[in-house]
């Protein structure tokens, strides 16, 4: 038990650190949580448990110390389209089964493939996480909000959104939040070197929240408002795409843009909205302990359970990915090694656990992680005290958090882009392949636009392999060792697979070549079924001119993949022999 609690740097206990670190996370979780609920389609308390239990759990339990977990945006976006077609119910039975895989996952060791990720790939994961970080919250210094209609087109699902204005250049509101970002920043920049005794992101935020309350004429948007409105303007657009799904049925194709204008248009009270939801709209933060449910659906309904195994599946890559790369991005920063299979064993314990206690369900938060390691968190107590502050706010003081001045956070969270960035990769121009530059352009842009951290991911490896392959294949060479009258050998260098099998077809002229034939293998290695095949069609056309191609000097395992493969390999072949021919 105080090994769980307690570590040790050097001679002393500092666990003053690890609490101290986790109040300024738990800070920082709360509009990250509230957001991305909003982002899911459900409720800010959905979001907040699932902060609470998805932490706590891989917190004590995953596979890195003083990496935090959380609701994240990258699986709120995945989660959308379930919630609308078929409601809470199905994405907390599809948040379980991720779960259920993910501890698979954890069980079958698979986790520790993270390792063997291309760092151009990592580079541009980073660098493009961090710059979704940034842009969101430019959605801050909007006003005005207000639901809008749109078509379908393109890749947009068109509906109901959520739309604001941008603040007015010369408006008192946009310069105190900006200053309220430059003086968070500021402080978070500065005050470690004056003293370390506590977090700088929480001095700063304490700080905001403190002007924000007392200053005359110094006010500013503030969690709690926003919490409020994001919960009007969910139940506006929930109960708007509701009247809209009954009568689009009935309209000619001219008439549905005007017909999504005309109730985009309406304005609603918040009593009309209760009413005719059939709930009261919540107001504020509090709320009480989660409660054991058990997840309603039809079984009988084979589309909605394809949704739910599609969106598990989904759900289950995005969160091992961006945990497993978050772990050796921190791995990276404290020269210390976590475990990869006993994190995706611990947040597929914490993703069934929270599906089943109305939570949306959860993985590593990279930026949430930064606070935590620059604020000097290392060990699993700031993870799991942030976790445990997070729900003691939500159960006792939720009003202090409710102050809080949102221009605060954005400020930590712009330090927090600052610190994800790899800076150095900017200076790899030059100084490295193009190749890997352009992977590490490629993951982050398809990350950036396609707000999509699994497949910037996919693309990246399978840009790297293509760009490992190609350049694999151009190393293959073929060396004429002895020549007669009778029979000819030569010697094949460099690898034979699915990259190098045409530069292998160019590299013989059977009809030039005598009736024998020796093909030595001792410096390359046939590598796939490709290479087998390639093989094959060489021999049948050394035999269709009478003529025997003979294969000797193979590696072992190169023997026996061309024994397992039998009359696949046209020719006579021959194991690793003594002398030349």
């Amino acid at each position: 038990m105080f090994q769980l609690i307690y570590r040790k740097y050097g001679q002393g206990i500092r666990w003053k650190d690890d609490l101290l670190s986790g109040l300024t996370v738990s800070l920082a979780l709360v509009p990250e949580a509230v957001a991305f609920a909003f982002v899911a389609g459900v409720d800010p308390l959905v979001g907040l448990y699932a902060a609470f239990i998805v932490g706590v759990i891989t917190a004590a339990f995953g596979g890195r110390p003083g990496m935090i977990s959380g609701a994240t945006g990258a699986m709120a976006v995945a989660m959308t389209a379930v919630v609308v077609m078929y409601g809470l119910e199905y994405l907390l039975a599809a948040v379980v089964l991720a779960g259920v895989i993910q501890i698979a996952t954890g069980l079958l060791k698979l986790g520790r493939f993270i390792r063997i990720l291309p760092h151009p790939v990592m580079l541009g994961f980073v660098n493009g996480l961090a710059i979704v970080i940034g842009l969101a919250q430019f959605g801050q210094f909007k006003t005005g909000h207000a639901v809008e209609f749109a078509e379908p087109s393109g890749h947009d699902a068109g509906g109901f959104r959520v739309v604001g204005d941008w603040l007015d250049f010369a408006s008192s509101e946009l310069w105190i939040i900006v200053g309220l970002i430059v003086a968070t920043m500021a402080i978070i920049q500065w005050l470690p070197k004056l003293t370390r005794a506590v977090p700088a992101p929480l001095v700063a935020i304490v700080l905001g929240t403190v002007a924000v309350a007392f200053v005359p004429n110094f006010t500013t948007v503030t969690v709690g408002e926003v919490l409020d409105t994001q919960r009007l303007l969910q139940a506006e657009t929930e109960l708007k795409t509701k009247r809209f799904a009954e009568e689009e049925p009935n309209l000619l194709v001219k008439d549905v843009r005007a017909k999504g204008e005309e109730l985009a248009a309406l304005k609603l009270t918040k009593a009309e909205m209760e009413t005719e939801l059939g709930r009261d709209i919540k107001e504020g933060l509090k709320a009480g302990l989660p409660t054991l449910h058990i997840p309603q659906i039809n079984w009988k309904d084979s589309a909605a359970l394809k949704a739910i195994l599609f969106l598990a599946v989904t759900l289950a890559s995005i969160g091992l990915i961006e945990s497993l790369m978050t772990l050796s991005l921190i791995d990276e920063l404290t020269e210390t090694r976590g475990s990869s299979d006993r994190e995706c064993m611990g947040q597929g314990a914490a993703n069934v656990v929270t599906g089943f206690f109305g939570g949306m369900g959860g993985c590593a938060m990279i930026g949430q992680s930064m606070i935590n390691i620059n604020s000097g968190g290392r060990g699993r107590l700031s993870g799991i005290s942030a976790a445990l502050f997070l729900l003691g706010f939500i159960l006792f003081t939720p009003g202090l958090i409710e102050m809080i001045p949102i221009a605060s956070l954005v400020g930590v969270m712009f330090m927090v882009v600052i610190a994800t960035f790899e800076w150095s990769s900017l200076r790899l121009i030059g100084k490295v392949p193009a190749a890997d530059i352009i992977v590490i352009v490629l993951v982050s842009g398809v990350t950036v636009f396609m707000h999509n951290l699994a497949l910037g991911v996919g693309v990246g490896i399978a840009a790297s392999a293509l760009v490992y392959a190609w350049e694999h294949a151009k190393e293959l060479k073929l060396h004429l060792r002895k020549s007669t009258d009778t029979k000819r050998t030569y010697e094949i260098d460099g690898p034979l697979f699915f990259g190098s099998i045409q530069e292998f077809k160019e590299l013989f002229n059977p009809a030039e070549d005598p009736d024998d034939v020796y093909l030595s293998f001792a410096n390359t290695k046939v590598c796939d079924h490709s290479a087998i095949e390639a093989i094959h069609s060489m021999s049948v056309k050394y035999r269709a001119l009478g003529k025997r191609l003979h294969l000797h000097d193979l590696a072992p395992d190169c023997s026996k993949l061309l024994e397992k493969a039998g009359d696949l390999v046209e020719g006579q072949y021959y194991g690793k022999v003594s002398g030349g021919h």
